[in-house]
C-alpha cells in the first residue's frame, strides 16, 4: 500500500498533506467549532442501556471513564481517578480520584457518583448491557467508597487485565439519576427526547441541541478537568457538530464541501483515488493507521427457538453448512473486490492488525467449491429441480435472508460477493439493507436469520471483550445473553476464556486465547473473510490530530481537536 499511496503514518502521528512538504508544528489554540459525520441516529442518551455506536460516541464525548485506553497506543491512563494500587493478588484495586472535581453542571464529583453507577449496571431491572463486560468468571466486582476520594474495587476473582477493565465502566451522575433507579424507570432515563440540559457529565463536551435526522450539537464542558501541558484547559474546541449523515457518498461530498471536517471512521476504499487527489490540492490531509481491528462479521441466528419449527433446521443450523460456505468464498478475491485491494484475507475475528494476540496459524477453511460441495452433499442438498439452487428431501431450498447495514458500501458490496459466491454451490441468499437502528434492533431481537454488519470491540485485549466470547455475554451476537451454554462447544469456549481473563503469566494467557480461536473456528459461529487496511481523512482546518485504529479513529481523543491557526472558528 506505501507504493500505491506514497506514504502513510502509523499510530498516533499526525496526518500530513504530503511527504516532501510536513507542515511545522502549530501549538493548539482554542476556539472554534468542528463538524464531524454520524450515520446513524443514537438510541439512547444513557450508555448503560445501549450499546449502538452512536451512543457510545456520545459517551465518549459527554461522559469518562475512572481509567482509559488510549486508543492509539492502547496503554492504560489515569483519567477520573488519578492513582491506584492493586494487592499482591491482584484482587484489591484502591483507585485515588482527582480532587475538585465537578460534573459539567458544576456540582462536585465524588466517589458516591462511581458507588451509583456500579449499583446501577448490577440493578437487573436496568438490564444493563455493560453488566456482563463488569464480571469476572459471572461475579460482579465489589465496590466500597470509604471516603469521597476513594474507590476500591474488588476483584471476585484473579483477572489478568487487572483495573483496564474499568474502561468499560461510564460513570454517570448520582445527583441526577438516583431518583430513576430507586424508582425502577433507570433503563428509560436519558432517552432521546431528555432536555440536554438534563445530561450532565464529566466528558470535554455537553449536549446543546438534538435535532433527529439532522445533528446533534455540543458545546465545551466549562467544568471539564483536563488541560494541556501549557495548561490550557481543555478541550480546545468551543464546540463540536454531528451531521447525521446515513449515506457514506453524502460523507465525501460533505468533506470535497467543507461541511464535514472529519467523517465518522476511515474512508471507503471507492474514496481513495478521489481523496488523494483533494489531498494533492491542499483540500484534505490523509493518512493510514493500520490494518482494521475489527473485520465485517457474518454470523447466523443460532438461537434454537428461532428453528424449532422450521425444516430448514436439519441442514442450516449445522456446522457443516457453515464450513460449506466458508469454502465457497474466495477471500483474496473478496479483498480485491470489496476493499480494491486495500485489505487482507482473515479467518476469523482477531485480524493481522491485533498483533499481541493474532494466532497466524488459525485452522482455515481454504477456498474450495468441491470441498463445500461434498459438505453440502453431506447434508442431504441436492438439485432436485431445473433451477440452480439445491434442496434437501423434503424439498426445502437452500435459501435463507441476510440483513446488513444499508448505505456501507463495503458491507453491501461484499454482502453481493458473498451472495455470488454461494450461488456459485448451489446456496440461496436474500438480501435486506437495513438502517443501521433497526438491525440492532432486530438482533437483540432475534428475529433475523442472519446478519452481516461491523461489530467494533473497544480492546485488543480478548478478556476485555468477554461479553462477545462468553455465551452469557450481551454481545454474544449469534445467540445473546444464554442464562446457560446452550452446545457444549460454547461451554468449552466459556471455561477457556474465563481461565485465559483469570491467569496473569501473558505466555499462558496467548496459549489459552489460542485454544479460544481453535474452538470458535472449529464450530464458526461467526465468519470473516477480510480486514480493510484503514485510511482516515480529516479537513484542511483540523488539527492536533490523534488517529487511531478502532473507531472513532479521530473523536476518541475529541478533546484534542483544534482549529488551524487562522481558521475562521465560527459555527458549522
Amino acid at each position: 500500500m506505501v507504493g500505491l499511496f506514497g506514504y502513510f503514518w502509523w499510530g498516533s502521528r499526525s496526518l500530513a498533506p504530503t511527504p516532501d512538504a510536513r507542515p511545522t508544528v502549530e501549538l493548539p489554540q482554542r476556539g472554534g467549532v468542528l463538524a464531524a459525520s454520524l450515520r446513524s441516529e443514537p438510541r439512547s442518551f444513557n450508555r448503560l442501556v445501549s450499546r449502538d455506536y452512536a451512543t457510545q460516541l456520545f459517551a465518549l464525548l459527554t461522559q469518562a471513564r475512572l481509567v482509559r485506553v488510549n486508543m492509539a497506543t492502547y496503554e492504560l491512563e489515569s483519567w477520573l481517578a488519578e492513582s491506584w494500587t492493586s494487592s499482591p493478588d491482584g484482587l484489591v484495586h484502591t483507585l485515588t480520584l482527582r480532587d475538585g472535581l465537578s460534573w459539567s453542571d458544576g456540582v462536585p464529583f465524588s466517589s458516591a457518583d462511581v458507588a451509583f453507577t456500579f449499583a446501577a449496571v448490577f440493578d437487573p431491572r436496568v438490564k444493563s448491557v455493560l453488566a456482563s463486560s463488569l464480571q469476572v468468571d459471572g461475579d460482579p466486582l465489589a465496590v466500597a467508597t470509604p471516603d469521597a476520594r476513594t474507590v476500591v474495587v474488588t476483584f471476585p476473582h484473579p483477572f489478568g487485565p487487572g483495573i483496564r477493565l474499568l474502561d468499560n465502566l461510564t460513570i454517570l451522575p448520582k445527583h441526577k439519576l438516583e431518583a430513576a433507579l430507586t424508582g425502577g424507570t433507570m433503563a428509560d432515563a436519558w432517552g432521546t427526547t431528555t432536555a440536554p440540559a438534563e445530561i450532565v457529565g464529566m466528558g470535554p463536551f455537553v449536549l446543546s441541541q438534538y435535532e433527529p435526522g439532522q445533528r446533534l450539537t455540543f458545546a465545551r464542558n466549562p467544568h471539564y478537568w483536563r488541560k494541556d501541558d501549557r495548561g490550557i484547559g481543555l478541550p480546545y474546541l468551543d464546540g463540536l457538530v454531528l451531521r447525521i449523515v446515513p449515506d457514506q457518498n453524502a460523507e465525501l461530498l460533505g468533506l470535497q464541501s467543507a461541511d464535514l471536517d472529519l467523517t465518522q471512521q476511515q474512508l471507503r476504499p471507492d474514496d481513495y483515488g478521489t481523496a488523494r487527489e483533494m489531498e494533492r490540492a491542499g483540500r484534505l490531509r490523509m493518512a493510514e493507521v493500520g490494518v482494521s481491528l475489527d473485520p465485517d462479521v457474518f454470523f447466523f441466528n443460532l438461537r434454537p427457538a428461532m428453528w424449532a419449527k422450521d425444516p430448514r433446521r436439519a441442514w442450516l443450523f449445522t456446522d457443516t453448512f457453515r464450513k460449506a460456505l466458508n469454502h465457497a468464498v474466495d477471500r483474496e478475491a473478496y479483498a480485491n473486490t470489496v476493499f480494491l485491494g486495500a485489505a487482507v484475507p482473515v479467518h476469523g475475528p482477531v485480524s493481522p492488525g491485533n498483533k499481541a494476540w493474532f494466532w497466524p496459524d488459525l485452522p482455515r477453511y481454504a477456498f474450495d467449491r468441491e470441498k463445500s460441495a461434498a459438505l453440502l452433499a453431506e447434508l442431504g442438498l441436492a438439485n432436485r429441480d431445473a433451477d440452480a439452487f439445491l434442496e434437501d428431501a423434503a424439498g426445502n431450498e437452500a435459501r435463507f435472508t441476510l440483513i446488513h447495514y444499508k448505505g456501507n458500501t463495503a458491507i453491501e458490496r461484499g454482502a453481493q460477493v458473498l451472495k455470488e459466491s454461494f450461488e456459485r454451490v448451489g446456496v440461496a441468499m436474500d438480501l435486506a439493507p437495513l438502517e443501521p437502528g433497526t438491525l440492532i434492533e432486530r438482533m437483540l431481537a432475534g428475529t433475523f436469520e442472519a446478519i452481516f454488519f461491523n461489530y467494533v470491540a473497544t480492546d485488543p485485549d480478548p478478556a476485555m471483550q468477554r461479553d462477545f466470547w462468553l455465551s452469557s455475554g450481551s454481545a454474544h451476537i449469534w445467540n445473546i445473553s444464554q442464562k446457560t451454554p446452550a452446545t457444549e462447544w460454547e461451554r468449552e469456549m466459556d471455561a477457556l476464556v474465563n481461565r485465559q481473563a483469570a491467569n496473569v503469566d501473558p505466555a499462558e494467557r496467548v496459549r489459552l486465547f489460542r485454544d479460544v480461536q481453535r474452538v470458535f473456528s472449529e464450530h464458526l459461529p461467526a465468519m470473516y473473510f477480510a480486514a480493510p487496511r484503514l485510511f482516515v481523512a480529516v479537513g484542511p482546518r483540523v488539527r492536533n490530530e490523534t488517529p487511531g485504529v478502532t473507531r472513532p479513529q479521530l473523536l476518541w481523543s475529541a478533546d484534542t481537536l483544534a482549529l488551524a491557526a487562522g481558521a475562521a472558528p465560527t459555527s458549522r
